[in-house]
């Protein structure tokens, strides 16, 4: 089963901030997300909404895993420092 992949309006502006080289490892990674939303080295966040992280270099990918829908929503892109405030 693949899960179609969204971004949130936060997650999008704060990826089109970033460098093209950086734009191009999260999107790849993002993707991959289709595939498989709880790949190896995913951790789930603890709070109540049901969100998940996974890690790219320095970079930090939230989203949420809708599994009835089959849907990925990233919430929230940013450098490890400041991702989580």
């Amino acid at each position: 089963m693949n899960y179609t992949v969204e971004y949130g309006r936060a997650a999008a502006q704060q990826l089109e901030r970033l460098d093209r080289q950086v734009q191009e490892r999260i999107r790849d990674a993002v993707a991959a997300l289709g595939a498989n939303p709880r790949p190896v080295g995913v951790r789930k966040l603890s709070g109540p909404e049901e969100l998940y992280r996974i890690r790219e270099g320095d970079w930090r990918i939230v989203y949420q895993i809708r599994d009835r829908a089959l849907r990925v929503l990233v919430v929230r892109i940013g450098h490890r420092r400041d991702v989580y405030r």
